[in-house]
């Protein structure tokens, strides 16, 4: 018996050495512009898989938003870090940061075009289940992400953390498919009280499934453990509110695909 819970134990432990983090970059298109994503995949999960899109902060594709994507492949996803700016460009500096998503956020057509070239990606991995798609971003990228579901696009969730939270007109509320989730900070000074209201009223008043956790004393970015060193006052790395925000992200998540099996 002992050499057989042995044999089991080894067994085991072979199968965890092998599992392995893939990460393999993607280079596409928009237009003439080049794009540069990163595909996020452990081996040690079988078959095909829910797909997530990754959309990054307006510093760009960093480390910061790579590391997320890896995230949720450790937990099983296939995630995809999305380039919304080209060449998977990142800066330190606000006013190129701003200036880069300036410019894509100035057509929003422009934007949820880029956007959705993410989700196709995706959906052309083999091991990505293309029923069961999400996209979630962080700052400019929760905004993206939003404007994504505005378009009706057929998706099963977005996520928004620290994002702009542009407010839907009836109209688009009414094509929304995914179901969301929204994390913000309650001390976050870069979006207004009254903007968060109306966000949640046009949601709300059109049957929406979503939901939205505020926690208290997070600043902007305050899912970023980079965020205190950008120098800016709005921004504030807040452990437990990174900590409690991505626990819900997944729990979001996994109602969801799980309920499409049942």
């Amino acid at each position: 018996m002992k050499k057989f819970i042995f044999a089991l134990i080894m067994l085991a432990m072979c199968q965890i050495s092998y599992a392995k983090m893939h990460k393999e970059e993607v280079i596409y298109k928009d237009g003439d512009t080049q794009l540069k994503g990163y595909l996020f995949w452990e081996d040690s999960f079988d078959g095909t898989r829910p797909g997530i899109m990754v959309v990054h902060e307006w510093w760009g594709l960093n480390d910061y938003a790579l590391l997320r994507a890896e995230m949720l492949a450790e937990t099983g996803y296939v995630a995809f870090a999305a380039d919304m700016y080209g060449d998977a460009k990142n800066t330190m500096h606000a006013k190129d940061a701003k200036a880069w998503m300036t410019q894509i956020t100035s057509n929003i057509d422009n934007l949820t075009r880029r956007a959705k070239l993410g989700i196709d990606i995706l959906k052309k991995q083999d091991n990505v289940d293309q029923e069961k798609i999400a996209a979630i971003g962080y700052c400019f990228g929760g905004a993206a992400v939003m404007q994504l579901a505005y378009t009706g696009l057929d998706i099963k969730a977005v996520g928004s953390f620290h994002g702009s939270l542009p407010v839907a007109t009836d109209e688009q509320a009414k094509k929304i498919k995914a179901k969301v989730y929204v994390a913000h900070g309650a001390s976050d000074p870069m979006i207004p009280k009254e903007r968060v209201v109306k966000f949640n009223e046009v949601l709300n008043k059109n049957g929406v499934d979503w939901e939205m956790n505020i926690y208290g004393g997070a600043k902007h970015a305050f899912t970023n453990p980079y965020a205190d060193g950008y120098g800016l006052k709005a921004l504030g790395y807040s452990p437990n509110a990174d900590r409690r925000s991505w626990l819900r992200l997944l729990g979001f998540l996994d109602a969801i695909f799980h309920d499409e099996e049942d």
